[in-house]
């Protein structure tokens, strides 16, 4: 059987095939995945330690006169994120109040717009651009949480930065980057893994999702998704062109919505920053935007790495 030939088939195929089968076993068959043991590890609480390694390996290939290009797109990619998330909110707020449009919220919009998932990103990345792509999400994940989100509601005064969620993620790619320098056969060494690594980190990502909440989410959850592919996708495809990467197309990776980004209407709600009607609907509604752009996004990402492929090939 060529299934590997199959898989690979399908646009972004070694990121989406497993995330999607994962999606559809917890959702259908979710305690196959709770057996415990080496199983649970590898397929439904191990993403974030594949991941880690992953990094690694990507953080071995990035040479030092690549440095400043990695933390560049870094910047770039996370300040479009947040610039179009608060902007899309802001204008929500100003035209329709905290009802939202078609019901949905600034919150929900701001929350589902400037967070992105670094998982997806980078195995993106790994797959259609190169090592300082990569690199790029130690500045990225700055987006992970609810700080932004806080900033974008003007509430920045509330929370602090989680440098230490920061120092995690920048550390296995500074440790590469030290390592893969300092000696030639690390970095040859470890180079199968920025490849070998992305289906056993993709399934235990789509294992955190159900499918039926996209259900529950409705049209508007399904609108923010699209909303946030098309704009920040878009956004950062510019940012990339701008930064003269070697394939642009990588900048829609950025056009997703992370699932930690779920947990930050509760988390305003506890601290006073929201109503439990706004926060449950939104809850909902992000919740279809991760579902959403964690299928589009790889599929969005393949097409215009393509097409820029091809232009190059002109």
């Amino acid at each position: 059987m060529k299934i590997l030939k199959a898989v690979r088939k399908v646009p972004g195929g070694m990121m989406i095939v497993p995330l999607l089968l994962g999606a559809m076993v917890n959702t259908f068959f979710p305690s196959v995945l709770d057996i415990g043991g080496f199983s649970t590890a590898m397929w439904k609480t191990g993403a974030n330690a594949i991941l880690g390694v992953f990094l690694f390996c990507n953080g071995a290939q990035i040479k030092i006169r690549q440095a400043g290009s990695a933390l560049a797109k870094g910047v770039g990619l996370t300040a479009v994120k947040f610039v179009i998330g608060a902007a899309i909110g802001i204008l929500i707020n100003k035209l329709f109040g905290e009802a939202g449009f078609l019901t949905i919220s600034p919150l929900a919009a701001i929350a589902a717009i400037t967070n992105s998932n670094g998982g997806l990103y980078s195995a993106l990345a790994s797959e259609y651009g190169d090592s300082t792509d990569v690199g790029a999400v130690s500045i990225l994940s700055i987006n992970d949480g609810p700080f932004l989100t806080m900033v974008a509601l003007g509430a920045s005064g509330i929370a602090s930065i989680p440098y230490m969620a920061l120092v995690a993620t920048i550390l296995p790619i500074l440790v590469g980057f030290v390592l893969g320098n300092l000696d030639e056969e690390i970095a040859k060494f470890l180079e199968p893994g920025t490849v070998l690594l992305i289906p056993f980190f993709s399934f235990p990502l789509g294992a955190a999702l159900n499918l039926g909440n996209l259900i529950k989410a409705g049209l508007p959850g399904l609108l923010l998704g699209v909303i946030c592919l098309v704009t920040t996708g878009f956004g950062g495809y510019i940012v990339m062109k701008l930064l003269k990467a070697k394939n642009p197309g990588v900048g829609w990776a950025i056009g997703t919505t992370a699932g930690n980004a779920v947990g930050t209407p509760g988390f305003l709600l506890s601290i006073g920053a929201t109503t439990a009607a706004v926060a449950e609907a939104a809850t909902g509604q992000i919740t279809g935007a991760i579902i959403v752009t964690a299928i589009l996004c790889p599929l969005a990402t393949h097409f215009f790495s393509k097409r820029e492929s091809a232009k190059q090939a002109q």
